[in-house]
């Protein structure tokens, strides 16, 4: 039995001689893996179909489904939305990339959770459709709804009575803890703006320099380090703090 389903690419690795193995985070399924066979084949039928598997490729997939079964099959497949400006623009490319690894690094179970296809879906295509100033601020709205959707959203809201981000609890307070992982002032409000946003236009509205937006970046890692197991910082975080204004 055949399902249609939606589908993101998170990573893709080849496979024998002509195959691939790729990682697809999919609307109905959740994360799943998939064995295409023949892609790589230099042939006129095989050319350009390695294209449609690379990371952040969103694609309508017709599948076979065995929960039985770790790797699946993909009957037919076919682009479900092709980049304008992602592929293009070495900025929007980089918060993509950064969005998938750090997407990759947080699930890694397969069962389905559409609110988190919906957020890497949306996301993805604000990174190639937003506004540069609503863009640029794309990446701490993904981090911090990507904890809420995972289970553990800050808890709280900046304030007079509570300035201080404690990034170890998830949690606003009055105080500042012993330990060196919060952030206060400025900062913690910032991040108390963008998780209430509801759509994305709404970014543009939050006004970062570079210096306090890299600093948003490393300390949401530090909060998500201290609730995903065996959570590493993104590779490609580096590329991203060069190329945000």
């Amino acid at each position: 039995m055949t399902h249609k389903t939606k589908g993101i690419v998170i990573k893709t690795i080849n496979y024998g001689e002509t195959s691939i193995i790729t990682a697809v985070y999919t609307e109905l399924f959740g994360l799943q893996s998939y064995i295409v066979k023949g892609v790589r084949q230099a042939t006129k039928k095989s050319a350009g179909k390695q294209m449609y598997f690379q990371p952040s490729a969103i694609l309508e997939m017709e599948v076979y489904h065995n929960e039985l079964k770790n790797l699946q099959f993909i009957k037919e497949y076919k682009w479900g939305y092709l980049y304008g400006k992602v592929l293009f623009d070495v900025v929007r490319t980089a918060i993509a990339q950064f969005m998938i690894e750090l997407f990759q690094h947080a699930v890694k179970q397969p069962e389905a959770n559409p609110e988190l296809f919906y957020l890497l879906e949306g996301s993805l295509l604000e990174a190639d459709k937003g506004g540069n100033a609503a863009v640029a601020n794309l990446p701490l709205y993904f981090m911090l709804h990507l904890a809420t959707e995972s289970g553990f959203e800050l808890h709280g809201n900046f304030s007079r009575q509570t300035p201080v981000l404690d990034l170890k609890e998830g949690a606003y307070t009055g105080l500042e803890p012993i330990h060196p992982d919060y952030i206060s002032g400025p900062l913690a409000e910032a991040i108390s703006q963008i998780q209430r946003i509801q759509l994305y236009n709404e970014l543009e509205n939050i006004k970062l320099n570079r210096q306090s937006r890299r600093q948003l970046l490393e300390s949401l890692l530090v909060y998500l380090s201290y609730h995903l197991t065996g959570f590493q910082k993104p590779k490609s975080l580096p590329v991203l703090q060069e190329l945000l204004d």
